[in-house]
């Protein structure tokens, strides 16, 4: 009753179902590991275990809307306003369909480049737990994306915020339309930041990269089309998991649902059909002959 309580007010603060869920099953790993170090009594485990998650349209929690590729206008919009590594990094993901946690932890001693098809085997990934390996294949376009990151220390991050903060400084500075003055030029850049530039991307920040090119697209847009009102949005902001819908949308529209499937790494095509979205053009030919 006590965990149902607590669930209630996740409820109440308006979170998603899918999100309570997840939450509420976490507490129950957490006192199932609880139980396994006999730090709690078995049978509290055992009654939490009682309660079944929130169903769709059964409950108060509200529903997400479904995940759906992003509009390739608005992946474009975007190009001029991210960085080189961003931009690398969106690129992979619609050409390969790999997860934003791998695209973020390339490095080039996981890539096996002896073969006609590069073969990238992410350090981490989704299901390792499980025992199941991903490797995830680079064609012609991708591996002329990877080339121009490709480093001699085989242990070195492909994707380097760091070099990106430093290239972002420079052209800056390049652009600056009045000279510096004396006490500007002075100024030595901290060696101990608060928050110094990590040694590669995270989701996190991969994400936010993403959202701050869509807030200088939708402000460049406006610029171009002053008519348009400042509270209208041109150019929606997007994540970087969406780019895995893209790449899956489009494998199973041109190779088939199977085929999809294992280059997405999928163990089973029931998920490859969340990230899909359905080919509605065959059936409009169909019908257009025989309906």
């Amino acid at each position: 009753l006590k965990l149902k309580a607590v669930r209630q007010k996740m409820i109440d603060k308006k979170l998603s179902r899918a999100t309570i869920n997840k939450y509420i099953d976490n507490l129950k790993r957490m006192f199932k590991w609880g139980t396994e170090n006999e730090l709690v009594p078995a049978n509290i485990y055992h009654g939490l275990q009682a309660i079944s998650g929130l169903r769709k349209g059964r409950c108060e929690a509200k529903e997400n809307p479904p995940i759906k590729p992003v509009p390739e206008v608005y992946i474009e919009a975007i190009r001029e306003h991210v960085s080189e590594q961003v931009w690398a990094m969106i690129e992979l993901q619609v050409l390969t369909g790999m997860r934003p946690g791998e695209v973020v932890m390339m490095r080039g001693g996981d890539i096996d480049t002896t073969g006609k098809l590069w073969v990238y085997t992410p350090q981490h990934h989704k299901t390792e737990h499980h025992g199941h390996t991903r490797p995830i294949y680079l064609g012609p376009k991708a591996k002329e994306v990877v080339k121009k990151f490709l480093k001699a220390d085989l242990s070195a991050y492909l994707f380097d915020p760091r070099v990106a903060v430093e290239t972002f400084i420079a052209k800056k500075r390049m652009n600056r339309k009045t000279p510096m003055t004396p006490s500007q030029a002075k100024r030595t850049r901290k060696l101990n930041p608060k928050n110094p530039p990590m040694e590669h991307y995270t989701n996190i920040s991969y994400r936010r990269a993403i959202g701050r090119g869509c807030k200088k697209a939708d402000n460049a847009a406006h610029k171009l089309d002053p008519t348009k009102s400042r509270d209208e949005v041109l150019i929606p902001s997007w994540h970087p998991h969406q780019l895995r819908h893209n790449a899956a949308t489009r494998f199973r529209k041109e190779y088939g649902l199977d085929a999809a499937r294992v280059v997405l790494g999928h163990r089973s095509a029931a998920v490859t059909e969340i990230y899909a979205e359905i080919d509605h053009a065959k059936a409009q030919d169909i019908m257009a002959v025989v309906g």
